[in-house]
């Protein structure tokens, strides 16, 4: 069977559109998500241009995508309002995957073009921090930051400072306010190796680097069954495919109009979302993906389940996470100024992505670094939502067992007394903490929740 290239698809299906994004990472939550989006927005004739991608590590080659002609085909499974999808999308957004590291003279040839406005990135958490050894001259820098120094320099240079010729710098690392971080190094790098107060000036007034928040579950490759069987039904080999799941949100922080005007795809998809504040998208997704993960995660290990969706296909405990997201944490979020109807609607969305038939999410991976997960994402739910309510949220409380519950082996009592002085703020909380691990150590635990599902029932 054929490889995956340009000869195989009609010609006339791939448009030569002008480079216009600058991409540091080739990984599959970027091919998954931007691509995915500046792909549709070509398509619709919002955008009209591809993406020069930079692979920034030393760790293989660019070899796969020169082979597929850089076409890859994104596999979108998953549930969507509770029904299945499957959905198969080519994208051809990709015009060349460039090395950095025996490239580097040609990827600072690709910001002397005008039309190249834009740079994405996704290099890790780790990715955006200073480098103190690094030097943004060098053939190439050490970091992202660095390159990305270079880059925004090079640019400078050739267009002489020209205000209209900075560029937007969307970031998709997992960090806190990540454009802003990332900007604050750039400057700090241009400052040690003396770049000039003109070059810094223009970086800090002309370039827009954005704080974004993307959120979407990307796998990566199919598995060898479902490989075979997409090969077979498309007709070509793919060594680049990757699976998606159906949910996706690109939240971009900015109200400059001339990052909308730049970011024209945005206007395909009410998925990606330009606003001057992206904190509340920040909160849906902590408190009502993440946390909701954070308190089931024990009871579903101590339930003997060994995936997601395995628990979620359980009515009883599936019922367990419906209730503690609608009936706890989505009223605490009326706290912070979430309308509960938006906060409904993502819930809803997030049970769709627990239920994916076609992910294997471990619980036991969720686990991983497990009571700084609990005091980051559901200690302030549960202070808000006593400070509306003034009484204990039950299926917190349960949850918050299991969670001390499955750790105990791990670190004791310790564990149990620091805890025990955090939550005896919260009036009744810790108490209702003991009374559900003694509840757990007596019954068996699908039997817990359902009492506990009945008496909210009954109420």
């Amino acid at each position: 069977m054929n490889l995956l290239n340009r000869q195989l698809i009609k010609e006339n299906s791939f448009p030569d559109y002008p480079e216009k994004v600058l991409q540091f990472g080739t990984g599959v939550l970027l091919r998954g998500l931007p691509d995915y989006f500046i792909e549709q927005a070509n398509r619709a004739g919002l955008f009209g241009g591809s993406i020069v991608v930079v692979k920034s590590t030393d760790k293989g080659n660019t070899d796969q995508f020169d082979r597929q002609d850089n076409l890859y085909t994104l596999h979108i499974k998953g549930l969507e309002r509770g029904r299945d999808v499957q959905d198969v999308l080519l994208i051809a957004a990709i015009s060349r995957v460039v090395s950095a590291t025996s490239d580097w003279t040609t990827i600072l040839d690709s910001v002397k073009n005008p039309e190249v406005e834009i740079v994405i990135s996704n290099t890790t958490e780790v990715g955006i921090m200073l480098d103190e050894r690094d030097n943004p001259l060098a053939s190439p820098p050490v970091s992202f930051p660095g390159k990305l120094t270079a880059v925004l320099f090079e640019r400078f240079r050739v267009f002489n400072g020209a205000e209209d010729k900075g560029m937007v710098i969307l970031p998709t690392e997992l960090i806190d306010k990540n454009g802003e971080v990332l900007r604050g190094i750039v400057i700090a790098l241009a400052e040690r190796h003396q770049l000039g107060s003109d070059f810094i000036n223009w970086v800090e007034n002309c370039n827009h680097f954005c704080n974004t928040l993307v959120d979407r579950i990307v796998p990566g490759a199919l598995g060898a069954a479902e490989q075979r069987q997409a090969e077979d039904e498309l007709g070509y080999r793919d060594e680049l495919a990757i699976m998606a799941e159906p949910f996706c949100l690109w939240a971009i922080e900015s109200s400059h109009p001339r990052v909308s005007e730049v970011l024209s795809f945005a206007r395909v998809d009410k998925r990606v979302v330009i606003t001057a504040d992206i904190q509340k998208f920040k909160e849906l997704k902590l408190r009502l993906l993440n946390g909701s993960h954070t308190f089931a995660c024990g009871l579903a290990i101590l339930a003997g389940f060994d995936t997601v969706k395995t628990a979620m296909a359980d009515p009883v405990f599936s019922a367990y996470v419906k209730h503690v997201m609608h009936s706890e944490i989505i009223p605490a979020l009326a706290n912070v100024g979430i309308d509960e109807e938006e906060a409904s609607e993502f819930a809803n969305h997030v049970i769709d992505r627990f239920g994916n038939p076609y992910l294997q999410h471990q619980w036991q991976s969720i686990s991983t670094n497990y009571t700084s997960k609990m005091r980051m994402r559901n200690l302030p739910t549960i202070a808000r939502y006593m400070q509306r309510y003034g009484k204990v949220p039950p299926y917190m409380a349960l949850g918050f067992a299991g969670y001390l519950k499955f750790m105990q082996a791990a670190e004791g009592e310790e564990l149990f007394a620091t805890w025990e002085a955090d939550l005896r703020a919260y009036t009744g909380f810790w108490d209702a903490v003991k009374q559900n691990i003694t509840q757990l150590e007596t019954r068996p635990l699908l039997d817990v929740i359902n009492q506990l599902n009945g008496n909210e029932k009954a109420r």
